[in-house]
């Protein structure tokens, strides 16, 4: 590539990562993505890095046949948390599992392959995968969300999905349409998170550039 399609796809890159912002699953709607662009966003995932290349995730999908299951997981963990819960209680978490059109499960296993390469990479392996998907959704128009929560760590769940012994569920990724959009949240600015290994005598300190960086 030229110098100068290197820089228009930079450009290209830097917009849609700007683009990209959380939408709750509940401002998410059909229509949600079809075979072809589902397809894009799941080879997407898999151009995350992989220390070993052991791909210690996988995702879940959860059609809409089976997210009245889910929902009985939802509810049950609500109980099995707070016997005094309402049933309005309740219903709020039972209908969490119905929002958004694609929904699926982030799922990380701790034991597969080399058992050398520490759980945090393979974790730091799944959201960079996950974060390439949102990526793709963002490109292809759609909104997205990840949500976590207690019944993520239920039985119940676990017997849902078919978690083995060093699985362990992440998170759940929705994708939809957007309904409403709000304003996007404030970037960090580079100077928030970066600083410089201080050499004999010197304090950590932001970099002097880090003000002059392009701020997504």
């Amino acid at each position: 590539m030229t110098d100068m399609e290197l820089a228009d796809l930079a450009d290209m890159t830097a917009a849609l990562m700007q683009s990209r912002q959380t939408t709750l699953p509940k401002r998410l709607a059909a229509p949600g993505p079809d075979a072809r662009q589902l397809a894009l966003m799941l080879e997407a995932a898999a151009t995350a890095p992989d220390h070993g290349q052991l791909l210690p995730w996988r995702f879940v999908l959860v059609p809409q046949a089976a997210r009245p299951r889910l929902a009985d997981v939802f509810g049950d963990a609500l109980m099995a948390r707070d016997a005094a819960a309402t049933p309005e209680q309740l219903a709020q978490a039972r209908e969490k599992a119905q929002r958004s059109p694609l929904l699926m499960l982030v799922v990380v296993d701790g034991r597969r392959g080399d058992p050398e390469i520490d759980l945090a990479e393979r974790i730091v392996s799944a959201g960079c995968a996950v974060q390439n998907m949102l990526l793709m959704a963002t490109a292809l128009g759609f909104g997205s969300a990840l949500t976590s929560g207690k019944a993520l760590k239920s039985d119940g769940l676990r017997r849902l999905f078919g978690l083995a012994c060093g699985e362990q569920a992440l998170c759940f990724v929705s994708i939809g349409t957007v309904q409403s959009h709000r304003p996007a949240r404030p970037r960090p600015a580079p100077r928030d998170f970066v600083t410089c290994l201080a050499g004999p005598g010197e304090a950590a300190a932001a970099p002097e550039w880090a003000d002059s960086l392009y701020v997504f």
